[in-house]
């Protein structure tokens, strides 16, 4: 039975984040704990500004592709400073790229 978020294909919203789990416990095992500075920031917002018309050209012209609307993410939160907003952003990349791997997922399946 397909659940919400399975992108039309049952199960594959909890496949993509086992997926997702296993890695991060792979990269905890291969690097350990990692504390970095988040380098972000509004010196970024102009880059988020021409990767936000991006988006809206391509989709304009008919041209949309999951790396517009990847790259346009992960540049929004490149943008931003705010912990709350940058987590909001952050989330909104891993969301998008799941999504994607969902829809790769089904291009294979034939969905």
């Amino acid at each position: 039975m397909t659940q919400p978020g399975d992108y039309g294909v049952p199960g594959s919203l909890h496949r993509v984040l086992a997926d997702v789990t296993t890695e991060r416990v792979a990269q905890d095992a291969m690097w350990g704990l990692q504390e970095h500075p988040d380098g972000t920031g509004p010196a970024y917002a102009p880059e988020a500004d021409l990767a936000k018309r991006a988006v809206a050209d391509a989709a304009a012209e008919g041209r949309l592709t999951w790396r517009h609307i990847l790259h346009e993410e992960v540049l929004e939160a490149f943008a931003e400073d705010d912990p709350g907003r940058l987590r909001t952003e952050l989330i909104q990349v891993a969301a998008v790229a799941v999504k994607w791997v969902q829809a790769l997922d089904a291009r294979e399946n034939g969905s």
